[in-house]
Order: structure tokens, then C-alpha cells, then sequence
């Protein structure tokens, strides 16, 4: 705050002793200045040499916090890069030390369990590897910008989910609006879209209880249309929300269920491509509300 108040410093002052000479309380005699046009030349050109002196100092300050700015990015996005390679690393080693430990069993006259276990890790280094594909093809790609009908695409997805054997015991809600208009298109690639919110239906049924309430819910609002994927399931402190949306982070709750730590990732990239948004709100006990915006098709 001081490096704005001390340059107006003197224009204060200066705006304080003209209103007192205004107001009379001293004498405010007119003073006329003679020069001649040499001198006026010369003060021109000091003037000039002191609002150029100015005018880069200027510049050479925006230019330094431009590069601090850019070298802070950078820092960031390599730090966050690392962070992305421990977590790979760390999920990785997990699957493989089992697979090695199954090889060595059946070099020994392994039976039909270790096999089971060698297969369950290699299915799981399948998935992971194939959603890291993914989420590299997103970046890169072009997304197609197609009307979508989204309504059509929640309930397809909501049929294919009640088949889910989880669903069986737990209630699974689809609420659409019909009145006065349904609800409008979005633009983008239809399966992507299928993907991301397949992937928060996903969540919403592996992080839920028996008897829980899972409810999908979309509405128009304005040049949006809103999606949002809510649970009656046990939710997470607030400490893990800002980290769901990375790469390969998994929650306290989500270290004991099956997963490759990439589906909320996978559905954040497929939003953002799409030019939406993605929230997460969760109470401890209470439960989680995911909210997707989607542009409306024009």
C-alpha cells in the first residue's frame, strides 16, 4: 500500500496548500515567469527526458513482475508435474510388486488364487494405463462440437447404471425438466461427455452405502445447463476437496476401493475442453453433489 500512497504524497500536499491559499488565510500573489525560447526548449527537453526516464522505469517494472509472474507458472506447473509423477509411481509399484511376487509363485508350482491375483493387478494396470491415455489424448485432440442431446445421454446412462449390482441396493433418482420447455443441447463430443458423467455416476456408486440416495439432476440455467451427480454417502473433509479434480489423487475413502485415481481428472479435462466448469461440494456424514456447467448449443 505504500508504494501507492508515497507517490501521491506530494500531489496531497500540493492540493492542500492551494485550498488553504484559496480560502485567503495567506497572502496568494500572481506570479508571471519569463523565459526565452532557448531556455523553454531546454525545459521542454528535460521534461521530455524525465517522461521517457519514467515511461521505462515503468516498463522495466511490468517487464520484472511479467518474469516473476511466468517463473512462479513455471515452478508451479513443474512442481505439480512431479507431484503427478510420485502419484503414478506410487500406484504403480503397488501392482507390480504383486505381479512379480505371483511370477515367483507360480515358478514354484503356483494354484489358481495367485493366478486370480496376478490377473486382478494386470487388469487394474490395464485401466490405469488406459485412462493416462485418456487424459494425454484430451490435451491434445480436437473436441467435436455436435449438438448433444444430454437429457437422451442421462438416461441411457442412468439405465446403464441400474444394472450395476450396487444399484440394486441403493436408490438412484434421474430428474429432468419437462416444463415448459426440456432440457436444451449442449455442444461437444457425445461420447466424452457419456465418459465424464459415467465416471461421476461411477463414484457416486462405488462411495456410497446400501440405502443410499444417488441423484441426477439437470436443469437450464440461462446460457448453461447445469448436471449434478449428488450421494447420500459418507462425503469427504473439506482438507481433500481441492486436490479431487488431480491426477491420480485418491481420498482417505478411496484408498479401499478399486480405482485408478483418474475418473473425476478424466471428467475435469473433458469439461474444460468442453469451455465448462466442474465444483465439488461435500459434507462429512452428509454427502457429495458434483456440478458440471455446460454451455447451451447455439
Amino acid at each position: 500500500m505504500k508504494k501507492f500512497v508515497l507517490p501521491l504524497l506530494p500531489l496531497g500536499l500540493g492540493l492542500i496548500l492551494a485550498a488553504l491559499l484559496q480560502a485567503g488565510l495567506w497572502p496568494n500573489p500572481v506570479l508571471y515567469l519569463r523565459a526565452d525560447v532557448g531556455t523553454l526548449v531546454l525545459l521542454l527537453g528535460l521534461a521530455g527526458a524525465i517522461a521517457c526516464g519514467l515511461g521505462l522505469a515503468l516498463w522495466a517494472l511490468v517487464d520484472r513482475r511479467c518474469e516473476q509472474a511466468l517463473a512462479r507458472f513455471r515452478q508451479e506447473q513443474a512442481e505439480s508435474h512431479r507431484r503427478f509423477i510420485r502419484r503414478l509411481d506410487h500406484e504403480l509399484k503397488n501392482p507390480l510388486t504383486a505381479i512379480r511376487a505371483g511370477l515367483a509363485n507360480l515358478a514354484d508350482g503356483g494354484d489358481g488364487p495367485t493366478l486370480l491375483s496376478v490377473q486382478a493387478q494386470v487388469d487394474r494396470l490395464a485401466r490405469l494405463s488406459a485412462d493416462l491415455r485418456k487424459l494425454a489424448d484430451l490435451e491434445t485432440q480436437p473436441v467435436e462440437q455436435e449438438p448433444v442431446d444430454l437429457a437422451q445421454l442421462l438416461a441411457e446412462l442412468l439405465e446403464l447404471a441400474q444394472e450395476r449390482p450396487e444399484a440394486s441396493v441403493r436408490q438412484l433418482r434421474l430428474t429432468l425438466p419437462r416444463a415448459p420447455w426440456p432440457l436444451p443441447a449442449v455442444a461437444g463430443d457425445r461420447d466424452l461427455l457419456f465418459l465424464a458423467l459415467h465416471n461421476l455416476v461411477d463414484n457416486a456408486l462405488k462411495f456410497s452405502r446400501p440405502k443410499d440416495t444417488i441423484e441426477v439432476r439437470a436443469f437450464e440455467d440461462g446460457p448453461w445447463v447445469i448436471v449434478e451427480v449428488a450421494d447420500t454417502g459418507p462425503g469427504v473433509g473439506e482438507d481433500e476437496l481441492p486436490h479431487l479434480g488431480e491426477e491420480l489423487y485418491r481420498g482417505n475413502a478411496a484408498r479401499s476401493v478399486e480405482g485408478s485415481g483418474l475418473g473425476l481428472a478424466l471428467t475435469q479435462a473433458i469439461v474444460t475442453r468442453h469451455q465448462g466448469t466442474m465444483a465439488v461440494r461435500s459434507r462429512l456424514g452428509q454427502g457429495t453433489v458434483v456440478t458440471l456447467r455446460l454451455p447451451v448449443a447455439r
